[in-house]
């Protein structure tokens, strides 16, 4: 089982080896449906469910490109995890997973 953290350390574990950086990328556009309610909603204020969902689903494709990609490198655990999201001209969302693939083991 692939360990993914936010640190730069596992408690209780030691790094045997470096692979490097390792991401997950997708890019998602929102439908017109989704662009025309969000700004109606803008105007009365609340969440943007729509969007929220197409997030919440980009960061999960997101973060399994980066389970897979640290897995072929031969880790078995990712430090230093981030997301990282980026809007394109109010069209579409990149978000990118990221951090550095690591063989660690029990110390």
């Amino acid at each position: 089982m692939l360990k993914i953290v936010t640190t730069n350390e596992i408690p209780g574990y030691v790094v045997e080896e470096v692979y490097g950086e390792v991401f997950g990328l997708t890019v998602r556009s929102r439908n017109v449906g989704s662009n025309i309610g969000a700004g109606f909603k803008s105007l009365v204020g609340g969440e943007l469910k729509g969007i929220t969902k197409m997030l919440q689903d980009s960061r999960q494709e997101s973060l399994e490109r980066l389970s897979a990609a640290a897995e072929a490198t031969g880790a078995n655990a990712v430090l230093a995890f981030r997301f990282e999201t980026t809007e394109y001209a109010a069209t579409g969302t990149e978000v990118c997973a990221y951090g550095t693939a690591v063989r660690v083991r029990p110390a």
